[in-house]
């Protein structure tokens, strides 16, 4: 019985390790169609526009979404792009939907 339970134990472990590294490269994956969309809005394309991209990447890792959150807005507003901080945040929220999605492809591949 004692086993038994090390072995759940061991189990519920590795599903927490894995659903959090799952988790992480959802995240990761997140900041990068954000930066992507956001150097597009800037005009940014080319070595710039993939600069961009980990430079927010980079504040997400850092800082998490709220870190990632005040870099796409300070940015977008220092270029003068027009979106408000809440259309910012709605769209990294569909950002992550899209970035779980493919992480979850990817994984049961």
């Amino acid at each position: 019985m004692r086993d038994t339970f090390g072995k759940r134990e061991k189990g519920f472990e590795a599903k927490f390790v894995h659903d959090e590294e799952l988790a992480f490269k959802a995240r990761v994956r997140r900041a990068k169609l954000a930066g992507q969309w956001a150097a597009d809005l800037m005009g940014l394309n080319g070595e710039d526009g993939k600069a961009y991209v980990k430079d927010v990447i980079g504040a997400e890792i850092d800082g998490g979404e709220d870190g990632l959150l005040a870099k796409i807005n300070s940015d977008l507003a220092s270029k003068l792009v027009d979106r408000s901080e809440h259309q910012v945040a709605r769209e990294l929220e569909e950002k992550l939907a899209v970035a779980r999605e493919q992480v979850m492809k990817e994984a049961e591949s």
